[in-house]
């Protein structure tokens, strides 16, 4: 193979750069594997026609494509000194590693840029960017404002072939997060862009290009995800001159305000890794590959993930040590094994409009402190955890009052507040040092196993000032210094899980995913809406890491009611657990309770460890979520029904994945709940399956299927086959 062709290969998967001229290696390729003759070839086709009225020669799609290459998109780097800029002509060198990545150095005008490609085993690679301002400090030619190098973005795009013709990302709102949405993918720039300083409930966690009516288990499918937990942007872009070779271009990056990221003489930049991933078996096939990524890569929380009980929904500010003893008590003969206290237990916090900020158990609420309760639970054999929301602030709180000058903010007066918070300048060396101490000293005192760390607002105004009487924006370093803050807290305890909530699910994101050990995937436990929700965060997150529990009867958030086997039957699909005052519950309720927690406890191996499928049918109202080891020996199927349809019954259902060469052992689980099989005959199937006897093909189930119970919506089963 020629020595000017760099490639990168996994299994599936091939990247090809060409970097045989003095600038940027060219990018060739990225998507299905191909054999070394066809690589060969792939310079050759990169030499493509030149239409009129363009540029006289071919131009190439590089790893930094900016307009002195030729690309008349959305940049890829762009920065000035002092209002001068200039289109880099970079003199670049690449090497491989090593581990077998491909890093390339490239060079021009006192800016050096460093591009760093690798292509893991399971087919995800990952780009990282740097760049260093490597100028003079000015002092020579009395110029010292020049000198700073002002960054506006460094972003990551690779190209798209002429066949992904469709574009599907995510939108959502608080308590409605993960909404899919699609669209042509058309001509100009389809940009998706996040200014609240956290991922975002309306955070398209995936922007995903495929072919045409690509779906979960079908399609071509190009996806990139920023792993960044501030302000950031995803976008695919077609120009009328295409992109090279190639039909369009995918990627994004952080997203810097103006002014955000200056550059002194010898400083330098580290944008958030941009991740891409190509499958040809459509949404599942992009899903196996991320998800396998992070179970290689997790080094803490490996072991079974625990039955959760939280008790927002159970007690909300009501902390009595007495009632909360019950609670746990409750908790503990129903199979939980984590009992997590959540707001109120700290300073004057009696409700959301005050003491926030004051991490001390509060006198009031717990004259005799956390430790009886504490030992109550870890005597049950239960872990403990305790909620905090360390990057925010009430007005009314003894720091404020004390430290005024640690909320972010312009000097002009504060932001406007939400949720009566303001935001605590973790940037600030003494604010960051202050929470740590007092988190770090709860923890070690009671013995907490497990933070549940929220983050209740948008960031905005997120400024500072210098200090010399200029505001500046502060996302970029406010979110470093919270990654800090984890990290030191993460290093002093070891043994801590923590988990990301941000009034739900605004912060998802491999960012935070890479110092957390679960995220809680919505405030809303309407289990008619969490159905979706984490149908659609699963696209990134594993279920192992997904937060899933069961609420009342009646959803706090939506006032609507469901019966509790289809709430236990939602909240099996991750890391299981329950937000409801179970200590009111009937002696039936725990009885379903009990034997749902040890189904649990059986299927959480497979659960959280296997390979998820996705099929939707009879309109989309059924919806088919399927859980296959990887040796597809044993398999769950969750099969739902959302939605009325215009059909009495849905037909043959399929179970896609299964090994057709083998036999399954087919087993309705009543302990997931089981759905009302009233005025009607149920298939033929169906008593077979409840009594273990039943057996069928592999081929027979994924390709041929089989018929379904009559479901009303809010009402589903749980399919194990061994």
């Amino acid at each position: 193979m020629s020595p000017d062709l760099e490639v990168l290969r996994s299994p599936g998967t091939l990247v090809v750069l060409d970097t045989s001229g003095p600038g940027l290696p060219r990018v060739l390729h990225w998507g299905a594997d191909l054999p070394d003759s066809a690589v060969e070839a792939l310079p050759l086709l990169a030499r493509g026609p030149v239409p009129p009225n363009a540029l006289d020669q071919p131009w190439p799609l590089t790893l930094l494509p900016t307009g002195g290459d030729g690309w008349l998109g959305t940049p890829t780097y762009a920065a000035h000194r002092a209002g001068g800029a200039t289109a880099p002509r970079w003199r670049a060198t690449t090497t491989r590693d090593g581990d077998g990545t491909l890093r390339t150095v490239a060079e021009d005008g006192g800016i050096r840029v460093e591009v760093v490609l690798e292509l893991d085993d399971h087919g995800v690679l990952s780009i990282g960017r740097s760049v260093t301002n490597t100028g003079s400090d000015g002092t020579a030619d009395g110029d010292a404002a020049a000198a700073t190098l002002d960054l506006a973005a460094l972003r990551a795009v690779l190209p798209l072939p002429s066949r992904a013709t469709e574009v599907l990302d995510l939108t959502g709102r608080w308590c409605r997060e993960r909404s899919p949405q699609r669209s042509a993918l058309d001509e100009g720039t389809h940009l998706r862009a996040s200014r609240r300083g956290r991922t975002g409930h309306d955070a398209t966690l995936l922007l995903l290009a495929g072919t045409a009516g690509f779906d979960f288990g079908h399609g071509e499918v190009w996806a990139t995800h920023v792993a960044w937990s501030g302000n950031h942007e995803h976008l695919v872009e077609r120009l009328p001159e295409g992109a090279g070779m190639h039909g369009a271009v995918l990627g994004g990056g952080e997203l810097l305000e103006a002014g955000e990221v200056r550059l002194a003489p010898g400083e330098a930049y580290t944008a958030p890794d941009v991740l891409f991933v190509h499958a040809t078996d459509g949404l599942d096939g992009v899903s196996r590959r991320l998800h396998r990524r992070q179970r290689a890569t997790r080094t803490r929380a490996t072991g079974p993930r625990p039955l959760v009980l939280n008790t927002w929904e159970a007690v909300y500010f009501d902390h009595d040590l007495d009632r909360l003893k019950g609670l746990a008590d409750t908790a503990a003969s129903i199979g939980v094994e984590r009992f997590v206290l959540d707001d109120g237990w700290f300073g004057g916090r009696r409700d959301d409009h005050r003491g926030l900020g004051d991490w001390v158990v509060s006198e009031d609420a717990w004259p005799t402190g956390l430790e009886p309760l504490v030992r109550h639970v870890k005597d049950l054999g239960m872990e403990f955890g305790l909620w905090f929301e360390p990057e925010m602030v009430n007005e009314d709180s003894d720091l404020v009052r004390a430290h005024p000058d640690w909320v972010l903010g312009p000097r002009a007066g504060r932001p406007r507040e939400s949720r009566h918070q303001q935001v605590l300048d973790l940037a600030n060396p003494e604010a960051a040092a202050h929470v740590e101490r007092q988190i770090s000293s709860l923890v070690g005192e009671l013995g907490i196993d497990f933070i549940k760390w929220d983050h209740n607002r948008d960031l905005h105004e997120a400024v500072r000032s210098d200090g010399r009487g200029t505001d500046r924006p502060a996302v970029h370093e406010q979110t470093l210094a919270f990654y800090a803050l984890l990290d030191r807290l993460r290093a002093a305890h070891p043994d801590l899980e923590i988990e990301s909530c941000s009034s739900g699910g605004a912060r998802v994101d491999l960012g935070v995913l890479s110092r957390t050990d679960r995220v809680w995937t919505s405030d809303c436990n309407d289990p008619l809406e969490r159905v979706q929700i984490q149908r659609w965060t699963s696209l990134l997150v594993p279920a192992e890491t997904m937060g899933t529990h069961v609420g009342p009867a009646t959803a706090h958030t939506t006032h609507r009611t469901f019966d509790l086997p289809f709430r236990m039957l939602v909240a099996l699909q991750g890391h299981a657990g329950l937000e409801w005052d179970v200590s009111a519950c009937t002696p039936e309720e725990l009885d379903a309770l009990r034997a749902w927690s040890g189904l649990y406890r059986e299927l959480r191996g497979l659960l959280h460890t296997g390979d998820l499928v996705r099929d939707a049918v009879d309109d989309g109202a059924l919806l088919v979520t399927g859980t296959l080891a990887a040796d597809r020996a044993q398999a769950a199927y969750t099969v739902l029904r959302t939605d009325s349809a215009r059909r009495a019954t849905p037909g043959l259902v399929r179970l896609p994945g299964l090994d057709p060469e083998r036999t399954y052992a087919v087993r309705v689980r009543p302990e997931a709940g089981m759905p009302a099989l009233v005025q009607h005959v149920a298939p033929g199937w169906w008593e077979a399956a409840l009594s273990g006897e039943l057996r069928l093909d592999g081929a027979l189930l994924s390709q041929v299927g089989l018929p379904m119970p009559v479901l009303a919506p809010a009402q589903g089963l749980l399919l194990h086959l061994t």
